[in-house]
């Protein structure tokens, strides 16, 4: 575990998940340009250093950071307990979700990052819990069918979760972003149908408490407005089409680096 930063005992905080690249950076980053301090997960402790370094001279907010590699066995949720115990976390922006054998309220489940953070906002009955999907939850492709899934997961979780705890003053929203400028899409160039980061997040921030389910910006909406009025085998088949082209190209890298 990694503790960057000396922090007062109360810790007024949103708390990110995978703060170090993409759209969890791009939270980070624009929480952080609102004068929130911010509590920074990810896996790697230098990007976290580096990162967390970052925000406090650019916004002069503080920081703390922990590294987790969430791939990594449960016990790592028994760290986490520990490295938030004291903070007072009010909002977590989290992608990190697990299923269960059969109907039980939430806070009855076994760790992870939601189950941990919860009980402290029902406390104090209030909180935003944000949980960042895909809009592949809502227009699945072939060849990412996994990933898809996962995401319907998520969409369905915070649904779920919303139902369970509103009553008590808690806020879920489900972010389904389509193609952003990040390491993960591969696309370097920002334009205003693929935003970057930073400003997708300052967009979907807007969001909050007004949609529970948003597509974070403008031209994403727009984009699920199209997909949502063609044929659905149309969408399949072109969406198929251009899966197949990107893996073709990544096979041609691949044996080229060979």
């Amino acid at each position: 575990m990694l503790d960057h930063g000396s922090l007062p005992p109360v810790f007024k905080s949103w708390l990110v998940t995978g703060a170090t690249d993409g759209i969890g950076k791009g939270y980070a980053h624009e929480l952080a340009r609102k004068g929130i301090n911010v509590l920074l997960i990810s896996r790697s402790p230098e990007k976290l250093i580096d990162v967390a370094k970052e925000i406090e001279k650019k916004y002069g907010v503080k920081t703390k950071s922990l590294a987790y590699d969430f791939s990594d066995d449960d016990s790592i949720y028994q760290s986490i307990k520990r490295g938030v115990t004291g903070l007072d976390i009010g909002i977590l922006v989290n992608n990190v979700g697990m299923s269960y054998g059969y109907p039980e309220y939430y806070m009855e489940l076994k760790d992870e990052m939601t189950k941990i953070i919860l009980p402290i906002m029902a406390e104090k009955k209030k909180g935003i819990v944000i949980n960042i999907a895909s809009a592949a939850a809502k227009h699945p492709f072939a060849l990412l069918s996994l990933y898809s899934a996962t995401k319907a997961f998520v969409s369905y979780l915070t649904v779920g979760l919303e139902q369970e705890y509103a009553s008590r003053g808690i806020i879920f929203q489900c972010v389904l972003p389509f193609l952003v400028s990040t390491k993960m899409s591969r696309i370097r160039q920002s334009s205003f149908f693929v935003p970057d980061p930073y400003s997708y997040a300052r967009s979907a921030l807007t969001t909050v408490g007004v949609e529970s389910t948003t597509f974070g910006c403008v031209s994403h909406a727009l984009q699920a407005f199209v997909f949502d009025s063609i044929p659905t085998w149309l969408y399949r088949k072109v969406g198929k089409y251009q899966m197949m082209t990107v893996r073709k190209a990544a096979i041609r890298r691949a044996q080229k680096k060979q």
